[in-house]
């Protein structure tokens, strides 16, 4: 395995954003990250879809992937994100989050304009030639409609060996298993939602970019090395505990549910999220109440 891929094992929190009172709660992300370093999270991830990257500034963007790193100051691997549907744009990020101190990008298949495999590739390669930050691609096809071929993949690999690891949010395991026989163990693949992670691992998948692990990361490393292990009852134990919070984690759009949860645990002080965000359902708040609970030991 190179030293590119080490950086894509494990588990990588998908972090919030804290809002409060309309702007970023500094204070509240800068908590988070030292309570996600605490718990033994293998990387974290800023300013995804889970923090809110599309209603965040570019200043926003900029400041929050400056605050996480120089918090987590080399612990953990930071990886930022900086995809956008304009090429001109993801470059720019990618080059001034380099700057601000990630350790490694996520790079999202552009939505909304929908290029072909040949556009992808050179979108991808436009980001790796102006920066040379480890890549992790995310394929998404249920947000951007279109997916990373796997030979796209093996071919960006190829011609930019800093492109080296994928984030899966396909849901299928048979994908899973043919970018593995095709680019090889030392090109991981995260899975992209907590509840494929065990079934993505035991055909050849290497972590996740988790949602849940911002509210309960040891488990999720428990797991993730049981079924490295070979210790499938134990790891399908785990995964059955943490089902329902998998599922509740996403009865409204991804992280206003995170933020309810992380709220009612005392660890962010305000649930709020931007428009068009709407603030959570009494009925949501009752369910994940209702789903902590029953893993406070976890906590």
């Amino acid at each position: 395995m190179s030293d590119y891929s080490r950086i894509f094992t494990g588990v990588h929190t998908a972090l919030v954003t804290p809002f409060r009172e309309g702007r970023v709660a500094w204070e509240d992300l800068e908590s988070l990250v030292e309570q996600q370093i605490r718990a033994g999270v293998d990387g974290i991830v800023a300013v995804g879809t889970t923090g809110e990257s599309p209603t965040l500034s570019h200043a926003e963007h900029i400041e929050v992937i400056q605050r996480v790193s120089a918090v987590a100051n080399d612990r953990v691997p930071v990886i930022a994100g900086t995809g956008s549907n304009s090429t001109h744009e993801a470059v720019e990020l990618s080059v001034e989050a380099e700057a601000a101190g990630a350790d490694a990008l996520l790079q999202v298949t552009p939505y909304y304009n929908k290029p072909n495999q040949e556009g992808l590739f050179r979108h991808f390669g436009a980001v790796a030639e102006k920066c040379g930050l480890p890549i992790l691609l995310y394929s998404i096809p249920g947000r951007c409609v279109i997916s990373i071929a796997v030979e796209t993949m093996a071919r960006l690999h190829e011609a930019y060996p800093h492109i080296t690891a994928v984030k899966e949010a396909g849901g299928s395991t048979d994908r899973v298993g043919e970018i593995v026989r095709t680019l090889g163990r030392g090109f991981p693949v995260l899975s992209g939602d907590d509840s494929m992670t065990l079934p993505f691992t035991v055909v050849g998948g290497s972590g996740v970019v988790s949602v849940a692990s911002n509210l309960f990361v040891e488990p999720l490393r428990r797991m993730l090395a049981e079924a490295a292990g070979g210790d499938l009852v134990r790891a399908r134990e785990l995964h059955e505990r943490l089902s329902p919070l998998f599922a509740a984690l996403f009865v409204e759009p991804n992280p206003v549910p995170a933020k309810v949860a992380l709220a009612q645990l005392g660890r962010i002080s305000s649930e709020e999220v931007r428009l068009p965000l709407a603030p959570a359902t009494e009925g949501t708040r009752e369910l994940l109440r209702g789903v902590l609970e029953p893993l406070a030991d976890l906590a």
